[in-house]
């Protein structure tokens, strides 16, 4: 049962995030009540996926090394810099196009550096693909891109300092209903 909700989790967010680039035209003729339907089935995909990893059996695809911890907290920082970034236009979006996407790329396989069970290479492994997918189809979309150009310092020590508490905040609470990100 906890794979299949897990499956089902991941197909949903996926679907509910893609039918903008899949059917451009059907979702901008929903307006802003289609937001509503994006946020509803993401909220339901959520539930679905920590239903399905948490109720999913610990089956061993390869063993990981408990020094990979370190490496994965290293990632997690970056990611939390990036979702920072892509909000406050720092530094960085002058080079990294989709700084969100390439948080939750790198959130995925952070996690597979620590997790090598089946539910997580669902879970991880089924949201890197979906955070891929999403990069490919914007890029058709719109293949000239340019980065940012006018870079605030204050947004660039924000972003940075953000992502820093966020992280212990995120990594208190993770330890809190998890394994601990920080040992222990």
């Amino acid at each position: 049962m906890g794979y299949l909700l897990l499956i089902l989790g991941v197909l949903l967010w996926s679907g509910a995030h893609l039918f903008k680039r899949i059917a451009p035209a059907r979702r901008a003729a929903m307006g802003a009540s289609g937001r509503g339907l994006v946020a509803a089935l993401s909220g339901v995909a959520i539930v679905l996926m920590v239903l399905g990893y948490r109720w999913a059996p610990v089956d061993v695809v390869w063993h990981t090394s408990g020094g990979m911890q370190h490496v994965n907290n290293l990632l997690m920082l970056l990611v939390f810099y990036l979702f920072a970034a892509a909000g406050m236009k720092t530094y960085i979006t002058r080079w990294v196009r989709h700084p969100q996407l390439w948080g939750v790329r790198l959130w995925a396989l952070a996690h597979l550096l620590v997790r090598g069970d089946l539910a997580s290479l669902i879970l991880f492994g089924g949201l890197f693909l979906w955070a891929q997918i999403s990069v490919g189809f914007i890029n058709r979309a719109d293949p000239y891109w340019q980065g940012e150009v006018k870079v605030v310092t204050g947004k660039e020590i924000g972003a940075a300092l953000g992502a820093v508490l966020v992280m212990g905040a995120v990594g208190w609470i993770h330890g809190l209903i998890g394994p601990s990100p920080f040992g222990g």
